[in-house]
């Protein structure tokens, strides 16, 4: 069972920059897609970014692009999340995951369903 862990939330203002973590128990995992998603109160959760284990395949949402970052590193077992130049529009609960990759095949990233793992989440408020 894997754990994840996130901290890093909190109260901003337009155009501040934030970094969440997201720090996992397990340091076996092999083939795996980390996944940021967001949620707001009577909205489905979406996908903000994902990326293979290895690095080789990263995507954005278009809301997003060019202002997040994410990234891992895995000799800390803790993916990132750097967001910049935020706007009250990425107010919400943010949600790191993981989806274990069976017989080394990956699936859709951007389906929470597929995600095998989440963390608790950790409020994001941007105020205007």
């Amino acid at each position: 069972q894997v754990q994840l862990v996130e901290s890093g939330g909190g109260l901003m203002q337009t155009g501040d920059s934030l970094r969440l973590s997201c720090a996992a128990s397990e340091r076996t995992l092999t083939s795996y897609t980390m996944g940021w998603f967001r949620q707001t109160p009577g909205k489905a959760r979406e996908v903000v970014s994902a990326r293979t284990w290895s690095g080789s395949s990263t995507t954005y949402a278009k809301s997003i692009k060019g202002r997040f970052t994410i990234s891992g590193d895995n000799a800390k077992n803790t993916m990132y999340l750097q967001m910049n130049n935020l706007t009250p529009e990425d107010t919400a609960v943010y949600y790191c995951a993981v989806q274990v990759w069976r017989d080394g095949i990956s699936r859709p990233e951007a389906s929470p369903g597929e995600y095998d793992y989440w963390g608790q989440g950790t409020q994001v408020t941007v105020s205007s």
